[in-house]
């Protein structure tokens, strides 16, 4: 068996609130669409901030708050779409900056919205195969720099970071994960330019067929392509996860999933049939933080006595990809 034995998040100081959105955006009504995707204020990533270097404050923070001693980590496994290099592994960075040992194993894996799901998964089975004692879980991504400043998704969007260790012993038992893959949708949420496919930037901008600006050179995503993949698949994930680790729906005391909108989330609950009071909703004050909005919601659940011992979380994380994961969580 394997656990989450402790879990900490970082957000930058700096806010963006829809005051100062609506001060960029005069021709939008800034808190009518706010009030719909859920969220007031965002954190932005200053120049020169970047996502390791959040997930370096977040791990910081993890030893501190559960005194966790780092030399007895021995892998280190990071969440990331904004990877400090092309290479090396920006986890190898971290294992030197963060003084784990140099016998911990260590590696990225290019995830957002789904990555913790993923990262529990994988650390799980390297504890229960033996192959690592102490696993550190981080993700960070600082989606604010990849954002072209026209973009009112900038709304939407903040930069987050969080570490979690995964051991053999701690307060949730993580069960058995389901997961999927479609990639005929990978460029419903791209950056296009930049990496080995278009290694130049362009400059070049259309609309889409929502009349939406896509900008080469910058975040892009269509919204109504990522809406329905996720009315389409994150029902039957729900069912799936419940089937494999031999729960029913109504034995699940809380739903924790990744913080896409508050609109996506609520139809998602209705489709479902899951109670208000079990499902979990808080972008106000963060945003969509990508791959660290699972462990913020858990942390932010923990914190305030939400989540009780004894109780059961279902975790679920879906978007770019397309990808999707979930697993139960038992407390």
């Amino acid at each position: 068996m394997a656990f989450i034995k402790a879990i900490s998040t970082f957000a930058p100081e700096e806010s963006l609130t829809n005051a100062q959105l609506q001060q960029e955006f005069p021709e939008v009504d800034i808190d009518k669409i706010a009030k719909g995707v859920g969220v007031s204020q965002r954190y932005a990533a200053p120049e020169g901030k970047t996502a390791s270097d959040m997930a370096f404050d977040a791990a910081q923070k993890m030893f501190s708050e559960w005194d966790i001693d780092p030399k007895s980590i021995d892998f280190i496994i990071f969440a990331t779409q904004s990877p400090d290099y092309f290479l090396p592994a920006t986890a190898c960075i971290l294992q030197n900056r963060l003084g784990i040992p140099t016998t911990a194993g260590a590696f990225d894996f290019d995830l957002g919205c789904s990555g913790y799901a993923y990262g529990l998964a994988m650390a799980k089975s390297f504890v229960d195969s033996g192959f690592a004692t102490n696993v550190l879980l981080l993700t960070g991504d600082t989606i604010s720099k990849y954002l072209h400043r026209e973009d009112k998704n900038r709304m939407l969007f903040g930069d987050s970071a969080s570490a979690s260790l995964i051991s053999k012993d701690g307060f949730a038992e993580i069960g058995l994960s389901v997961y999927g893959t479609d990639g005929s949708g990978f460029d419903s949420i791209i950056v296009k330019n930049g990496a080995s496919r278009h290694f130049g930037l362009t400059g070049h901008e259309e609309l889409d067929n929502q009349d939406n600006l896509r900008r080469d050179d910058h975040f892009y995503m269509n919204g109504e392509q990522v809406f329905n993949f996720t009315i389409d698949r994150v029902p039957k994930l729900i069912d799936d996860t419940l089937q494999k680790n031999g729960f029913g729906k109504d034995e699940i005391d809380h739903f924790v999933f990744h913080q896409a909108n508050k609109f996506m989330l609520n139809t998602i609950r209705k489709v479902c049939g899951i109670a208000k009071d079990k499902f979990y909703i808080n972008l106000e004050n963060i945003g969509n933080t990508t791959s660290s909005s699972i462990p913020n919601g858990l942390k932010d659940c923990l914190d305030r006595g939400i989540i009780q011992k004894g109780e059961k979380v279902m975790i679920a994380g879906f978007g770019v990809g397309l990808s999707w994961s979930a697993t139960v969580l038992k407390f």
